[in-house]
């Protein structure tokens, strides 16, 4: 097990946003988070990453209470793609990407030449070379989500979290993205992804999480997940839902 929530709770004064939300998460899993607008998923994820803390329950990241972890520790076994970033300084994507080995080398300290090679080989992997000495600024939103998640790759961590990372990206990146998504999950990586794309989970995920309302209502194989009633229940919205042989599925509004 590589992450546990407990019992989470967390609330605004005037809202209630998560009530009671327990999982786990293994080595080698891809989990789509869905929910709609709402429902508490990026507020989720912050919780997750100790970046607000719960009223109740508590987050085991390797067995141990993340709340009692330094920072730098937990950097080295979450990396986070998040919606959006916009750094205080002109950076080049580069210098974005190279801030994900931040938590292996420590502060103060230069990249080594093996830091530098993961960066450059990553770039390469990612085929986003050209990017790679342009202000991260004046990129387009779909370059910048590429380099966050070059960034959060080169991290190298057991986990990553990443919150709607299609967002911005054209329909053939982000069928690049799933598969790759795919393949770290093969690879042992644990990846935990917020979508508003039901498909997207059938495609990429090897479990589903759903939240509505705040409580977690449903948690299993994406094919017993994500189906027609679930789609009118969390979006209502009414769609027809078509299952191909092969196992493919869709939805048609």
């Amino acid at each position: 097990m590589i992450l546990s929530a407990r019992h989470l709770c967390y609330a605004l004064p005037q809202r209630t946003l998560l009530q009671d939300i327990c999982f786990d998460l293994h080595a080698g899993e891809c989990v789509a988070l869905l929910g709609a607008n709402g429902a508490g998923k990026s507020t989720l994820l912050r919780l997750l990453l100790r970046l607000i803390s719960p009223q109740s329950g508590a987050v085991l990241l390797d067995g141990q209470p993340l709340a009692g972890m330094k920072r730098r520790d937990i950097a080295r076994r979450i990396a986070w793609v998040p919606q959006q970033h916009q750094p205080h300084f002109p950076f080049t994507a580069w210098q974005v990407v190279m801030q994900g080995r931040l938590p292996a080398t420590g502060l103060g300290r230069g990249p080594s030449a093996q830091d530098e090679q993961r960066v450059a080989q990553a770039f390469a992997d990612g085929g986003i070379a050209h990017l790679a000495a342009r202000n991260y600024t004046r990129l387009s939103g779909g370059e910048r989500q590429q380099v966050l998640i070059t960034r959060a790759l080169v991290q190298d961590t057991p986990l990553i979290l990443l919150d709607e990372p299609v967002n911005g990206l054209d329909y053939g990146h982000q069928l690049q993205l799933l598969a790759q998504l795919k393949t770290l999950a093969a690879g042992g990586r644990t990846l935990l992804t917020i979508t508003h794309q039901p498909e997207h989970a059938l495609i990429a995920a090897s479990r589903v999480l759903v939240l509505h309302e705040g409580r977690l209502i449903a948690d299993g194989a994406p094919h017993d997940v994500v189906n027609s009633a679930l789609i009118s229940r969390i979006y209502q919205a009414q769609v027809r839902q078509v299952d191909l042989n092969g196992g493919h599925r869709f939805f048609i509004p």
